[in-house]
């Protein structure tokens, strides 16, 4: 497949905790409809954000799939999203190329810093552990089940021959971008883009907006500006 081949379906997976009305699913949106190209941006939150899980995700994403006209199916994940896509990619023979944001290749991996050993003992031993879930506003509860089933998988690990660009902000406080280094560096259909950004990227998307449109197939983003 040739990075110039145009997409003919574009996903926008959102990460934890957040939604299809993200600030990022919604700056691609609009750029894309521009170009009379229909974003697809599953809300992994339904039926209910507490019962969770990356094999739940995968299953919706493969049932969104499936039915689709013939034509490549390119996966633009954001964070766990990102995860997400990585995963779908090595399952799903659609899926043709990959658009990774600030990909969360650590998610609930041992060792990952933003959860430590006592939180995921007091989450197994509760049944459940509360995050703040940006999408709502508020605190919501997300059952044990997820940590459990996030350990089946490792996107680490996972093996792809799809072509992906990764976008990565050097300031990340949630996805540590020497791991998304190390990641991109043992595959060689990856390439990696490195940003003086936090992990929203809020500051970088006209940068990345010039690099996901020709990878996506839709032509040269025109002029150097922001779009």
């Amino acid at each position: 497949m040739s990075e110039t081949t145009r997409a003919a379906h574009i996903f926008y997976l959102h990460g934890f905790a957040s939604s299809a009305k993200s600030t990022k699913a919604g700056y691609f949106a609009e750029r894309l409809a521009g170009l009379g190209v229909p974003l697809q941006c599953p809300d992994f939150n339904e039926p209910d954000f507490a019962t969770l899980t990356m094999t739940r995700m995968l299953g919706q994403l493969s049932d969104a799939i499936d039915p689709l006209p013939p034509g490549p199916v390119a996966l633009m994940g954001s964070s766990l999203g990102g995860t997400l896509a990585v995963l779908a990619a090595a399952r799903l023979d659609r899926v043709d190329r990959l658009v990774l944001l600030a990909p969360a290749v650590m998610f609930a991996r041992p060792g990952h810093h933003l959860l430590p050993q006592g939180r995921l003992d007091a989450w197994r031993r509760n049944g459940a552990a509360s995050f703040f879930h940006y999408a709502y506003g508020e605190m919501r509860a997300l059952n044990a089940t997820f940590l459990e089933d996030s350990l089946r998988y490792n996107p680490m690990e996972a093996a792809f021959a799809q072509p992906a660009v990764v976008f990565q902000g050097r300031g990340d406080a949630l996805v540590d971008f020497q791991m998304v280094e190390q990641f991109a560096s043992v595959r060689p259909n990856v390439r990696l883009t490195l940003f003086d950004d936090d992990h929203s990227l809020a500051a970088s998307l006209p940068a990345i907006w010039q690099g996901v449109r020709p990878f996506l197939g839709l032509g040269p983003a025109p002029g150097d500006g922001a779009c």
